[in-house]
């Protein structure tokens, strides 16, 4: 059951309402974030989805001590576990982004995917030079270990 669907909600419009929409509020942000096309825009508005965690999260806390809930406090315990950890999810997200060099879709000219094809592609050949010089030295070691002492 959701917990604004318990009768002791109902009459209580406002208190119900607030949490939905709040509770709402975190995915629509990261959705509005997202289209965006920028990652200081995503970041900015991951944040407001955090904000929107610690709104539920508040509410949830009077929610606890208001007695004709008493019954609901494992329930709205759970909640707030189940909140608090996507909040610090959209923090370690966040900072992800905001440590990265990704700009963002709007961002992405042929220029700058064309650099990076060439970076992938320069990585790529760097790996396989490794792979063939470290063949190249086992095989070398491998002839001198067949080698009769000198």
């Amino acid at each position: 059951m959701v917990l604004v669907e318990d009768k002791n909600f109902s009459g209580r419009g406002d208190l119900r309402d607030q949490v939905q929409r709040a509770g709402l509020s975190i995915s629509n942000n990261i959705a509005e974030g997202f289209e965006r096309g920028t990652t200081n825009e995503l970041v900015t508005f991951l944040y407001y989805a955090k904000g929107s965690a610690g709104e539920v999260r508040s509410m949830l806390n009077v929610c606890e001590r208001l007695p004709f809930l008493a019954h609901l406090r494992s329930e709205i315990s759970n909640l707030k576990s189940l909140v608090e950890s996507i909040s610090r999810q959209l923090q370690a997200w966040a900072d992800s982004l905001q440590n990265s060099g990704i700009k963002g879709v709007k961002h992405l000219t042929d220029a700058v995917r064309d650099q990076a094809d060439q970076v992938r592609r320069a990585d790529a050949l760097l790996a396989r030079i490794k792979e063939i010089n470290e063949a190249t030295l086992r095989k070398r070691l491998s002839q001198q270990a067949d080698l009769p002492p000198p």
